[in-house]
């Protein structure tokens, strides 16, 4: 890197040769802003400048890219940097059938958008795509939008670009690949029905679940936990103790602690100084058919992390208890952040009583794990009271996880600083009209129930939009035995609206309920509306959300601040300690809850780099951890 920031620009230019195909041109413009101080830098400044360019130049480059499988590689005339990824992915030995469905998937990608298809073929771990995997993707985006399959090339270009340069420094991820590999090896467990299909479902309790946690566990005594154990609920909880205080700690702490001198014995005796815990982790179950990351990142982050500790005999003023949380999702059974609520003492004892879809009931589920061996209600959960942390003996809790959304993704952008956990409030309502003949009714005389909806629903995009931050969706919409020549008599809904405080949901809570009302009112309806759930926002803590820019400025790259929309184990933890998060870029626009969700190696080598960055920030010289 010092090479590059002080070469002659012809020379440097040299050096980042090949990392844009036939476009020397967006590092000539990079180069301007030397010196940079790290390679992630120096990616997110190329990044920019390709977004800084104007569309024709952009749909250049694209152009300037050979076909997968296509001409150029059958004529031998592609660059040596797109031969090696080509190779790599296995394209040049592809069957005839497979090189005949790619011939023709690249001709109907050329005459729908007008440019070839891009794809970095090595992967998110760098190793390589299959060739399934690339047809696969190829037909996915095939029916894309253009102007989004014109970033996504982009995107993937910005990750082709990543490779090289890494391959240009002589860099390997090995901590982020490490990450990578854990969450592949974790994903091998899936439920019956849904495993047979490649698709990944791990809910509370099942046996999945249950390897899954067996398998954490492993990892977290491989990796240098002085303790791991499977609670009373099934988090896996894993604890790297704190470094020793030293007799100067004790000394400093005698001058100051209020009690009396020690005289008689029954006296008592002068505290000694206690480090306290930084709280950190994320949930190991799934939704069902979803993707690898969401959740299981935020374990396996700070594994990694204390890993490096273990492996270099390095402690900290204060000890790192690390849980993978049993349960976030409330697939099972309707009893989300039950890992990380029982935490703060909020497990509800008529959970036990619940029943899965297969009649099993949640106690039923502990005994069956191993989790409990009594049928005595009290005695589970006193087992499971006894959980509950102190916190006052915390730091805070922080969480890493991957974004679930396209925001950083659409940045070019592998880290962002979650400023808060957004507060949110969910219905279920049903607005009741007339149902009547679609032939003989005059249309100033329907009392249409659907359109009434229809009408909300429009609402709620352009309402939501005026906050710039909120959202609002109605993700359910359905008219009861509806019939194509039938008026709708009848329409049910949900509402979905979230923004990052308090005061904000509720003016947008406000407006929506009003809207319903006066269109009700308006068509002669009338309606009914039930509160399923209400959330307040959990803002992040300055001090941590502070550290946290801190750790991710260090590693060279810029701050970006967003809101979560989604809820996370962060939002319970925050009912009682301060608390933090880092979001992690995800892959294909950020989708997350689906089978593509996905990150680089590169990214969560990032990840694991700020989090070492964060734990090497604390305490500060002013403050104390005694």
């Amino acid at each position: 890197m010092q090479h590059l920031n002080t070469a002659p620009l012809e020379e440097a230019l040299s050096l980042l040769d090949g990392l844009y195909e036939h476009s020397p041109w967006i590092a000539r413009e990079a180069l301007k802003q030397r010196p940079f101080a790290s390679l992630a830098q120096l990616k997110v400044r190329l990044a920019q400048v390709l977004d800084a360019a104007v569309r024709e130049a952009q749909i250049g480059l694209i152009r300037a890219h050979p076909e997968l499988a296509g001409k150029a590689m059958v004529s031998q005339s592609l660059t040596t940097e797109s031969t090696n990824e080509q190779n790599k992915a296995g394209l040049t030995n592809c069957s005839a059938e497979e090189f005949a469905k790619l011939q023709q998937l690249n001709a109907a990608y050329n005459a729908k958008f007008g440019w070839p298809f891009i794809l970095a073929v090595r992967g998110p771990r760098g190793l390589g795509l299959s060739r399934a995997e690339i047809i696969a993707t190829f037909e996915r985006r095939l029916h894309g939008h253009p102007d989004f399959e014109l970033q996504e090339c982009l995107r993937n270009i910005h990750r082709i670009a990543e490779i090289r340069l890494n391959d240009k420094f002589g860099v390997t991820p090995a901590l982020g690949n490490d990450v990578w590999d854990w969450q592949e090896q974790l994903a091998e467990f899936s439920e019956p029905g849904y495993a047979e299909h490649g698709q990944l479902t791990v809910t509370y309790l099942s046996d999945a679940h249950r390897a899954c946690a067996a398998r954490i566990r492993g990892w977290m005594l491989e990796s240098g936990f002085d303790s791991v154990q499977i609670d009373a609920v099934g988090n896996v909880v894993g604890r790297y103790a704190a470094l020793e205080p030293t007799a100067k700690d004790h000394a400093d702490n005698d001058k100051n602690n209020s009690y009396s001198p020690l005289s008689d014995k029954g006296q008592r005796p002068k505290p000694l100084i206690t480090p306290k815990t930084l709280l950190t982790g994320s949930h190991y179950d799934t939704v069902r058919n979803g993707g690898k990351y969401d959740g299981r990142l935020g374990i396996f982050v700070p594994m990694a992390c204390v890993r490096e500790l273990r492996r270099t005999g390095r402690r900290l003023p204060f000890a790192i208890e690390l849980v993978a949380f049993a349960e976030e999702e409330g697939q099972r059974f309707k009893a989300t952040f039950l890992g990380s609520g029982t935490l703060t003492g909020d497990f509800k004892a008529e959970w036990l009583d619940q029943v899965d879809a297969d009649g099993v009931s949640m106690l039923q589920a502990m005994q069956h794990a191993g989790l409990c061996t009594t049928d005595n209600k009290t005695e589970v959960l006193q087992a499971i009271a006894a959980l509950k942390r102190n916190p006052a003996d915390y730091l805070g809790f922080v969480e890493v996880h991957i974004e679930q959304g396209p925001v950083l993704n659409a940045q070019n952008l592998p880290l962002g600083i979650v400023t808060a956990i957004n507060a949110s409030v969910r219905y279920t309502g049903e607005v009741i009209g007339q149902a009547s003949h679609a032939g003989t009714t005059p249309m100033n005389q329907r009392q249409d129930a659907a359109c009434a909806v229809a009408e909300l629903a429009l609402f709620l995009e352009q309402r939501a939009a005026q906050d710039g931050d909120s959202v609002a969706t109605m993700g359910q919409l359905n008219v009861p035995a509806g019939s194509v020549n039938v008026v709708p008599g009848r329409c049910t809904f949900s509402l979905d609206l979230r923004a990052p405080n308090d005061l904000q949901r509720n003016a947008l809570e406000g407006d929506v309920l009003s809207k319903l009302k006066q269109i009700c009112h308006r068509r002669g309806l009338t309606f009914n509306l039930q509160e399923t759930m209400r959330a307040s926002a959990a803002p992040s803590a300055p001090e941590w959300q502070q550290r946290w820019e801190a750790a991710v400025s260090s590693l060279g790259l810029p701050i970006h601040r967003l809101p979560s929309g989604a809820g996370h184990d962060a939002m319970k933890l925050h009912e009682v300690m301060p608390q933090a998060m880092l979001f992690v870029r995800g892959q294909n626009a950020g989708i997350s809850h689906n089978p593509l969700e996905s990150t680089t190696s590169d990214d969560m080598q990032l990840a694991v780099e700020a989090f070492a960055n964060l734990l090497g920030q604390y305490p500060a010289p002013n403050e104390t951890t005694s």
